[in-house]
């Protein structure tokens, strides 16, 4: 990639990064130091200049030097290049840089050429990164518990490919546990409801929701009463079978809604019925990863109400973890971890990293599945495949700072459609990403459509309608955007440039830190600072878009505004939002 299709943060670490090596030649830095702790990035404080870097002070010790010294010879070698106007060390050895403005200006022209390919980067090298989302018990209706978990991976997902990784969208289906027994015998009532039978108030354990009467009516238009008055054994697994299938058939409408589409979904009962559970077994007592023996007695327990039994043991304390976990139950059952092993070792044949979204309320399992991927991408002697967890907090549903009554439909919670249909997709994804995901957060339905400033889905939106808004009314006046006299464009100007200029590594950042709120966060820094630009034209005429006596001025005011705007739609694009042309 020519410097003129490369971002320009990314040219000056180029920059850098050709420094050292001129000082690497020269004989002020030995070879071979490895520089993937040096950073090229703005500043805390925007008045010590445009860009800063930490070069001198993270090589200063390997170097066997002093950081002052080498920043000043460091400075020496940046102030050769043509963008730098000015390196100055601050405090230890930081260095500090002041960039051109031709070198800004050529950033804003680079947005207009890149358009909706601005931001994305060849970075993640093809590599592939599996992410699991979502995987909600098949057992009802999307409900805004899942929404959190399935909008953050889901966002994660499209900012890793912008990054250069291909990724697999997958989704767990849980499908094999005690819980989708109960779900049959829920479709069951349904079914006898369905054939004409009174079934009074749904028994205490079974799902009481009425999303599975359409389920006993498909059951009862297909099977007859032959199932009505027969035994559980002759009906729960083909119940089960057909009840999960509807479900999986509802999930994936629900998920539509919010945009949401997986490549791939797994299920627990083909992976168990298929033998690679057992195979992931023998595998891992091969390699001296699985042995026989007896938990340590639960505290609180005495040996009067507690019987050892020995049980096949993971060694996950080899990886970390604080005791050995068991793979199966005392009656020969897979314990879910037992499953949840096999199935990752299943994923990590076919990528080379691993994220799995999860409810916060799965904490206490990270630690365990983490050593079980460790060492089954590692016991041969390869290097463990990175694999992370991102922990997602619930959402409280207010409406005007009460809680929200539960839906009938569901029988016990809010789903994931009636919130959609009540304030739009992109209101969702978006106010699902203002905050980081192990946060609390609070979702008032009062506010997610408050037109305000306030409303931070709202104020991003309303800095793209406002882009579009002036575009439009340029085109009515006669004016259009144009890049031919950009050197008109002044410091005010060229500060909203600098900070649309930092999306590419924020994309990248975020990527690699597997973070999609930084890029809601970064859209609402510059949605604010072009509002706040906007502001200073209501009091003074000659610093609006439009000056009506400056055709060359408002041609490149309105450059700005465009590019401005495509900034702000890759953003949205990224969040799966679509950005709003006028409001």
């Amino acid at each position: 990639m020519t410097d003129r299709n490369t971002p320009l943060f990314a040219q000056v670490a180029n920059v850098i990064d050709a420094a050292l090596d001129a000082l690497t030649a020269a004989g002020t830095l030995p070879a071979g130091l490895p520089r993937g702790a040096v950073t090229c990035e703005p500043p805390r404080d925007a008045s010590h200049g445009d860009m800063a870097t930490n070069a001198a002070m993270v090589l200063a010790k390997p170097a066997g030097t002093n950081p002052r010294a080498l920043a000043t010879a460091l400075v020496e070698e940046l102030v050769k290049d043509s963008r730098v106007t000015a390196a100055e060390i601050a405090g230890p050895g930081f260095i500090n840089l002041r960039l051109s403005p031709a070198a800004w200006l050529g950033e804003l022209a680079l947005i207009a050429r890149a358009a909706g390919d601005y931001g994305r980067s060849a970075m993640g090298g093809g590599t592939t990164v599996n992410v699991e989302y979502v995987s909600a018990n098949p057992t009802g209706p999307m409900h805004m518990g899942h929404c959190r978990g399935a909008v953050v991976g889901d966002a994660l997902a499209a900012l890793l490919e912008a990054a250069g990784h291909k990724v697999i969208r997958e989704y767990y289906v849980n499908d094999a546990g005690a819980q989708v027994d109960v779900l049959a015998r829920s479709a069951h009532v349904r079914y006898r409801e369905a054939l004409g039978e009174a079934v009074g108030e749904i028994p205490e354990g079974l799902y009481p929701g009425d999303y599975l009467v359409p389920v006993g009516k498909a059951l009862a238009a297909e099977f007859g009463d032959k199932y009505a008055k027969a035994p559980e054994a002759d009906w729960l697994i083909l119940f089960r079978e057909k009840a999960v299938a509807a479900m999986l058939v509802m999930i994936r409408e629900d998920l539509a809604l919010l945009g949401i589409h997986h490549d791939l979904f797994s299920s627990e009962a083909e992976l168990q019925a298929s033998g690679k559970v057992d195979a992931a077994e023998a595998w891992l007592r091969a390699h001296d990863l699985v042995y026989d023996g007896i938990l340590e007695a639960p505290k609180g327990k005495t040996l009067d109400d507690w019987e050892p039994v020995e049980l096949p043991l993971f060694r996950s304390t080899k990886f970390g973890d604080d005791q050995d976990r068991p793979i199966k139950k005392s009656n020969g059952a897979w314990t879910y971890f037992g499953a949840d092993l096999a199935y990752h070792f299943q994923k990590a044949q076919s990528a080379d990293a691993l994220v799995d979204i999860w409810g916060a309320d799965h904490a206490g399992t990270v630690k365990r599945i983490k050593a079980a991927v460790a060492a089954l991408t590692s016991a041969d002697g390869g290097t463990a495949k990175p694999f992370e967890v991102k922990l997602v907090q619930m959402v409280q549903l207010l409406r005007d700072g009460e809680p929200v009554k539960m839906s009938k439909r569901s029988g016990n919670f809010v789903t994931l459609a009636d919130v959609v249909q009540e304030v739009g997709k992109d209101v969702v994804r978006f106010t699902m990403l203002t905050r980081k995901p192990d946060a609390q957060m609070d979702f008032d339905f009062a506010k997610v459509v408050e037109a305000s400033k306030d409303n931070p889905v709202f104020y991003v939106q309303y800095c793209h309608a406002r882009v579009c808004s002036t575009l439009r009314k340029a085109a009515a006046e006669g004016f259009a955007p144009a890049d031919t006299d950009l050197a008109l464009l002044g410091d005010e100007e060229q500060a909203l440039i600098k900070l649309a200029a930092q999306f590419p590594r924020v994309v990248e950042g975020a990527a690699i830190a597997r973070e999609p709120h930084r890029v809601a966060f970064f859209l609402h820094d510059l949605a604010a600072a072009f509002h706040a630009y906007w502001n200073v034209g209501n009091d003074r005429p000659e610093k609006r878009f439009i000056v009506a006596q400056d055709s060359a001025l408002t041609a490149a005011r309105l450059f700005l505004a465009q590019q401005i705007g495509q900034v702000v739609r890759n953003g949205l694009a990224l969040l799966g939002v679509e950005a709003a042309e006028e409001l």
